[in-house]
């Protein structure tokens, strides 16, 4: 049966997130108030809690940034620079840009700790422009690199997702930097509610094989097709408790671990799916499941989002507000607890 999504998660008007400029509210070093900051080294997926990991553009900072004090934050994205092997922030930063770096400084100057999030629905991700393994574990190592980050993240979708021999040489290359230093990986994928696809168990199934150790696998429970017009918040419980099989199964782990090693990311408010909007009220219901099974960690689609449009029409996704009635960072807060 063909997907039936409508859209690929995280794509259309979302493209150009890093350049976002609707979306920015301060500069790099205007990190919001209004939550306060973690004790550094102290995270809710370190002491068994459910972490809070919300996706925030790479370059340009939000005034929500902070809210519901993010235990990680997940840096979108990093792409390939056209057909060559060089990974560029958004398709145009590079990968040591001197604003990226300083960005981090800023979100992790609380005690907040960044993954690098490589593909996304938005450009080439690397493994699909690199002819090796080693030349793609480079790339990948230089944007770790430049940030000082020990964790990875691939969200793979849309012609990535079907090319084998891009998903072969991208395992490849992480069972090589895993060999060479101290990364965490995880892989994000496209679900639907009765779990995750063949292609994306494919992509886990050729991990085990190539020698990667997997520590989460992030749904993306979110734009599942027109026909899915119910609750979002019982959508992505559904979701859930599928992939949970699935990841115990394809990762060899036990009922526990497997809650452990999974993460949820839901876009917020109005999907890229007509008829598909994820409520404050599925996100506090979600929040409260996931901490009863022992979910690993809940993200949104995205921290620069959470706050409420102004004027014009909220009947399709914006890169700018959620499209709900809310006030700035209540989506934070209800993922977070």
């Amino acid at each position: 049966m063909s997907s039936p999504r409508a859209t690929a998660a995280f794509a259309g008007l979302l493209a150009l997130l890093l350049v976002c400029s609707g979306c920015a509210t301060g500069t790099v070093a205007d990190q919001s108030a209004g939550s306060a900051p973690r004790r550094p080294g102290a995270t809710a997926s370190a002491a068994g809690a459910t972490a809070y990991t919300p996706y925030a553009s790479a370059t340009t900072a939000a005034g929500t940034d902070t809210a519901g004090s993010p235990d990680t934050y997940n840096l979108a994205f990093v792409v390939a620079d056209g057909d060559a092997c060089t990974p560029v922030w958004g398709g145009s930063a590079a990968a040591t840009d001197p604003a990226v770096v300083a960005r981090v400084a800023a979100l992790t100057s609380s005690g907040a700790d960044v993954r690098v999030s490589f593909g996304g629905a938005a450009g080439t991700e690397p493994a699909l422009a690199c002819d090796s393994a080693r030349e793609l574990a480079d790339a990948y190592g230089q944007v770790l690199d430049a940030v000082g980050a020990t964790r990875a993240d691939f969200d793979i979708e849309g012609d990535a997702l079907t090319d084998t021999a891009s998903v072969t040489r991208r395992n490849e290359a992480l069972h090589l930097l895993q060999q060479e230093r101290d990364v965490d990986i995880t892989y994000t994928l496209p679900v639907m509610p009765d779990g995750l696809e063949a292609d994306g168990t494919a992509v886990l199934d050729d991990a085990v094989a190539q020698g990667v150790d997997v520590s989460a696998v992030n749904i993306m429970a979110m734009n599942y097709s027109s026909s899915h017009d119910g609750d979002m918040g019982d959508y992505a419980r559904q979701a859930a408790e599928a992939a949970h099989g699935q990841i115990a199964d394809l990762l060899g782990l036990s009922e526990k671990k497997a809650w452990r090693a999974l993460h949820i990311t839901v876009m917020i408010g109005v999907n890229d799916v007509a008829g598909e909007t994820f409520t404050l009220a599925d996100a506090a219901s979600l929040r409260s499941f996931a901490r009863s099974v022992g979910v690993g960690a809940l993200s949104q689609w995205a921290a620069f989002r959470d706050r409420p449009c102004t004027g014009g029409n909220t009947s399709k996704a914006s890169d700018t507000c959620s499209g709900v009635e809310q006030t700035a960072g209540a989506f934070a807060k209800a993922l977070s607890g």
